[in-house]
């Protein structure tokens, strides 16, 4: 923790900001919201911040219930100076899933791989179920208390990401959990669990199950209309419970951009890897083993020639037949 210490130190009579992935899930916010109030325990205030929206019901309620306050880029770019240091959490700098903000990204926590490296001067990128895993445990290796509202979504994160420890799972995460749960907020979190979908979030199921092809054990389908991160993401696991998929491949067609989500129940198949290639020369994506995200540009639509669907589905597979 050493290192860690001497990047609050750093820190210290700066004005930071601690930057989330854009579209931030549960995780990326307890992630941040964690990191805030241990910064706050070493007088180090902080503004977290993101790109896009919090376009999920289930993510606004984590907000409110558990008092976060995290705004987006455009209500405080105009304050933002070059210098400012930027603390990145459940992302990293050019890895495509972030927007790069005005102020200086000095340091990064992280529990997804890197497809672009950074000289930060403080980094903890390691494979665990989540990146709350990783704040949890600084709280522990600093002797820190924790506040109630931080254990609850620290814990509420690590479920989320690891969905309710099924995927990615490490000794490390299990460990955090035991500590977590009796600090946690228990009618917080079942509160949490409840009515977590919107009734519009059904037109995004019925487009994918119409839209779905499957070849082999790999599901693709697309979202005919614009659809935000959380909910393709949604909609990757609910196909990938499918029992004739052991891959699923969900995207969404958006005013800027196609946004992806890979699922992968095939240890031959690393999801992260397959949508880095996959989308290579045209947009970015990385992640996990078994979950990954990325996007293509609207600019770069037209290399994809008159067939977008048919072009994108023979990048995966080859890829996919290719390991």
């Amino acid at each position: 923790m050493e290192n860690f210490l001497r990047l609050i130190d750093y820190c210290r009579s700066k004005k930071v900001y601690i930057q989330t992935h854009n579209f931030p899930d549960p995780d990326a916010i307890a992630s941040a919201f964690g990191l805030q109030a241990l910064l706050d325990h070493y007088g180090v205030p902080s503004t977290l911040c993101y790109h896009g929206k919090i376009d999920k019901l289930s993510t606004r309620k984590m907000t409110e219930l558990l008092h976060i306050d995290i705004f987006s880029y455009a209500e405080i770019a105009d304050g933002m100076r070059p210098e400012d240091p930027i603390i990145c959490v459940d992302s990293q700098k050019n890895g495509g899933n972030i927007l790069d903000f005005t102020g200086d990204e000095v340091a990064c926590i992280d529990h997804h791989p890197t497809y672009s490296r950074v000289d930060y001067r403080y980094s903890d990128i390691r494979m665990v179920g989540s990146c709350s895993t990783l704040i949890a445990e600084y709280y522990q290796r600093l002797d820190v208390p924790m506040p109630e509202d931080v254990a609850t979504a620290l814990l509420y994160g690590l479920e989320m990401d690891t969905a309710h420890f099924t995927r990615g799972v490490t000794p490390l995460d299990l460990d955090v959990f035991r500590a977590l749960f009796p600090q946690a907020d228990h009618d917080k979190l079942d509160d949490l669990g409840k009515n977590t979908m919107e009734f519009s979030d059904l037109k995004a199921y019925g487009s994918a199950i119409e839209n779905i092809q499957l070849y082999g054990t790999v599901g693709i389908a697309a979202i005919s209309f614009e659809c935000p991160d959380a909910l393709i993401a949604l909609v990757a696991d609910f196909i990938l419970s499918l029992e004739e998929v052991e891959i699923a491949i969900i995207y969404s067609y958006r005013k800027k951009e196609i946004k992806f989500s890979v699922r992968s129940e095939l240890p031959s198949v690393h999801a992260g890897e397959l949508i880095n290639r996959a989308l290579q020369g045209l947009g970015s994506g990385g992640g996990h083993a078994e979950m990954a995200g990325g996007s293509i540009g609207l600019e770069n639509l037209e290399q994809l020639g008159p067939y977008p669907d048919a072009a994108i589905r023979d990048r995966f597979l080859r890829v996919i037949e290719g390991q």
